[in-house]
């Protein structure tokens, strides 16, 4: 029953990163609901996500090389390095302290995921930011998607936004690639630390490659808000069951 929890959660977070995002609200609480410890829950669910964002950046390959405004080497270095400071952070975090601090990261993740869209069209409009700062931003935005990752899409968006990018396809492509390395990335340090609960990760890898096929044609069904509502509606429910248990 377990394992059919593991699938399931996996396959509809794959279809949900590849229209609207949100898929760790879904595979999170699922490893923890099969008794993986929180820490190690975040670390595997990163695992078995990870290749998702990768295969959609390929996918938006035309519309990278579109992109002028950034320097792509510049974003990708400095997201790198703060997704690996991030993940190690993971790791030296004992999991007591992991646990006290998972209600406010998924209300955190649960509310940016709600509101970002609106809070990133008002700064897009009202501000503008220069080169460094965009980097310097993105490396802040880089460590927390190494740490926990939770909207972390909606976060890059706003960055590109206020920096002045325009083409939404672009965007959602370096979106894609950012966060894909960032993954990529913590999915090494997870390794080497020894967080990922494999058996767990290697079923659910699959089921979220699956799901993130199949998104394409969920897409054509099912409206993207009504789907972002479905997460908003699970990220909800987390929050509150977390800030109970573990509150």
């Amino acid at each position: 029953m377990l394992t059919l929890l593991l699938i399931v959660s996996a396959f509809f977070a794959g279809v949900l990163n590849a229209v609207a995002g949100g898929g760790s609200f879904l595979t999170f609480p699922a490893l923890i609901m099969a008794g993986v410890p929180p820490l190690n829950a975040n670390a595997t669910s990163t695992v078995a996500v990870s290749p998702g964002a990768l295969a959609s950046a390929y996918g938006y390959r035309r519309e990278l090389g579109r992109i002028k405004e950034v320097s792509l080497p510049a974003f990708l270095g400095v997201s790198l390095v703060g997704g690996l400071l991030g993940a190690l952070l993971l790791l030296w975090t004992p999991q007591r302290v992991f646990e006290a601090v998972i209600p406010w990261l998924l209300l955190f993740a649960t509310v940016l995921f709600a509101f970002g869209p609106k809070v990133s069209a008002y700064i897009r409009r009202n501000f503008k930011v220069g080169h460094a700062t965009v980097l310097i931003v993105q490396f802040f935005i880089a460590i927390y998607g190494g740490y926990f990752g939770g909207g972390i899409g909606i976060l890059i968006l706003a960055t590109l936004g206020v920096f002045g990018l325009t083409d939404l396809h672009a965007m959602n492509g370096l979106k894609a690639l950012v966060s894909g390395c960032l993954n990529a990335v913590a999915v090494v340090a997870f390794v080497f630390g020894g967080a990922v609960y494999w058996n767990e990760a290697l079923i659910m890898l699959v089921a979220a490659m699956a799901g993130g096929y199949a998104g394409a044609a969920v897409a054509r069904h099912i409206p993207p808000p009504v789907l972002r509502k479905f997460v908003i509606v699970v990220g909800v429910a987390m929050t509150v069951y977390f800030f109970v248990t573990k509150g």
